[in-house]
């Protein structure tokens, strides 16, 4: 856990797997616009795991040009056109994201949706950061 932010845990609320109930922190915020799994020349991966590794990837790109790293991220909002394709993806997605975001597991929400702007787009996702 980043110094920066610190996960917040109710007295006698289970711990979460995957995700902090809420966190808390001191810095400079940075709003990240929802970012879908295309590359630098907009091309969309195919593949919800594959989609949003690169949503991850454009995120942290995002982050490092106000010089934060993934430890800084403090909430993720992902919007997905298909909750039973996110569901049966979990297992796929750990790898994914320890490789990306390591142990930080910043407050999130995922919505499901009937469908995003970019035709294809199976996941979106937005973030705010804290850097100190």
């Amino acid at each position: 856990m980043s110094a920066a932010l610190a996960a917040l845990l109710p007295a006698g609320w289970p711990r979460p797997r995957g995700f902090s109930h809420g966190m808390a922190g001191v810095g400079r915020f940075v709003l990240i616009a929802g970012q879908i799994g295309w590359d630098t020349e907009g091309r969309l991966a195919e593949g919800f795991v594959v989609q949003t590794a690169q949503a991850l990837r454009n995120i942290l790109a995002v982050l490092a040009e106000a010089g934060g790293r993934p430890e800084h991220l403090a909430r993720l909002t992902w919007y997905v056109t298909d909750l039973a394709l996110y569901r049966a993806a979990t297992g796929a997605l750990g790898p994914v994201w320890r490789e990306l975001m390591g142990s930080h597991y910043p407050a999130m929400a995922v919505v499901g949706v009937t469908g995003l702007v970019e035709p294809g787009a199976l996941v979106e996702i937005e973030a705010i950061a804290i850097v100190p």
